[in-house]
């Protein structure tokens, strides 16, 4: 399972151990994930995603999940979140 937040798209990022002699090693930095149910209050359903830990305060800082998919860029979204988001349209378009 790669280490990428479903949501917004954020990545292990590369960076640099410093002893005090100044060597220098490569490490790696990952993303804070979770495993999180989150409700779409329009399709009154749930949806299990991986999720870094800002992420998840990003979509609550939106107004919940199905605010959030509308807003973000397909291409930050996993394959599992743009089938939700495809749902949300139809439902909205259904509903209009």
């Amino acid at each position: 399972m790669s280490r990428i937040c479903e949501l917004t798209g954020k990545g292990r990022l590369v960076g640099n151990n410093v002893s005090h002699a100044n060597n220098k090693t490569k490490r790696v930095f990952l993303p804070n994930l979770q495993n999180v149910t989150l409700m779409s209050e329009k399709l009154g359903r749930s949806f299990k995603f991986r999720v870094s830990t800002q992420g998840l305060r990003s979509v609550e800082h939106n107004g919940g999940l199905d605010n959030w998919l509308l807003k973000t860029k397909d291409e930050k979204l996993s394959s599992n979140a743009l089938k939700v988001k495809r749902e949300l349209k139809k439902a909205a378009k259904d509903a209009a």
